[in-house]
């Protein structure tokens, strides 16, 4: 199967999904709109979380950064009057390091996240895909009354504070779809005829995936099953519900269904929650609320009996 991946909601589903699910039917295609370089190296965050998701390190409190991290660079640095835009862990940053100098030897983004994921124990048979190779050409910039924002900015910086009265990505015309994300969903066999977008912001996240050129034609040859990462009328976490409303959608179930209603097969919304759609969409009714590794688990598990897989 081929998941969609942002930051946060989807690599808690992933923690229950590696246990559920079987190591080669999945692949996970992951935004990389909100990376950024930092220090002379490049953060790619939604990357890093389904690495450290798979490989058991994420930090559980933030779901971004390894458990347990020491910050000694990051205090040297502003101690220095080197004031970095995000907090990096010693460890996290250790990752940059290593990406960004693999790119520099000419690695692909891909072709470097295949090497991270294996240094962290992943088989090679789970594939975590960039949604490009074109690294960091794609940038997510909501727009305030402050001005025009790099996502990290609004959301790190400024605490996801200001008002937000648009979100934009910046280059996305330009970014092709990597060579290995175009054979994945080219793929007509198997689980890989699955799609499943995963419990993740859809403005920021996802949206970046969807935008670029092809994609959304493409989900409408496959079965698309999205997971809600809204639950009544607010966002599970983080600033889902702000972009969701600049962007002209209802922060509700039925919005994400807007979100993805042109190619959306299978909608999974709380058990206590409803959503009327005015298409031909299946809407299944469960726990989506991921506290911990056994409510991960419990989800992965309702999907696959729901696939028969």
């Amino acid at each position: 199967m081929i998941i969609l991946s942002g930051g946060t909601g989807t690599p808690k589903l992933l923690v229950g999904m590696k246990k559920v699910f079987k190591e080669e039917e999945q692949n996970i295609i992951v935004n990389t709109a909100e990376d950024v370089w930092v220090s002379g190296n490049l953060v790619c965050p939604d990357i890093d979380s389904v690495i450290y998701a798979f490989a058991g390190l994420i930090d559980e409190d933030k779901w971004w950064g390894i458990r347990d991290d020491s910050f000694y660079t990051h205090t040297a640095l502003k101690r220095s009057d080197c004031e970095e835009p995000m907090m990096i862990g010693d460890k996290d940053r250790a990752t940059h390091i290593i990406r960004s100098e693999l790119l520099r030897s000419g690695k692909s983004l891909t072709e470097a996240t295949s090497l991270l994921a294996r240094r962290f124990g992943i088989t090679a048979k789970i594939k975590i895909l960039p949604m490009t190779d074109d690294a960091a050409s794609v940038s997510t910039k909501i727009l305030t009354p402050e001005g025009k924002l790099h996502f990290q900015e609004f959301w790190v910086s400024k605490r996801g504070e200001p008002e937000v009265l648009d979100v934009v990505f910046d280059g996305i015309e330009k970014v092709k779809p990597s060579e290995d994300v175009m054979n994945v969903l080219m793929s007509g066999s198997g689980s890989e005829e699955v799609v499943i977008i995963g419990p993740s912001n859809p403005i920021t996240s996802i949206e970046p995936i969807l935008s670029m050129s092809g994609i959304r034609e493409m989900l409408k040859t496959k079965k698309v099953i999205a997971i809600s990462p809204i639950v009544g009328n607010k966002p599970i976490s983080g600033p889902a519900g702000k972009f969701m409303q600049a962007k002209g959608f209802e922060v509700s179930p039925y919005g994400v269904f807007k979100c993805y209603e042109d190619f959306l097969d299978v909608l999974v919304i709380d058990k206590d929650d409803e959503c009327p759609t005015d298409k031909e969409v299946e809407v299944l009714k469960t726990d989506i609320i991921i506290k911990n590794d056994a409510d991960s688990e419990k989800l992965a598990a309702f999907l696959k009996r729901y696939l028969q897989l």
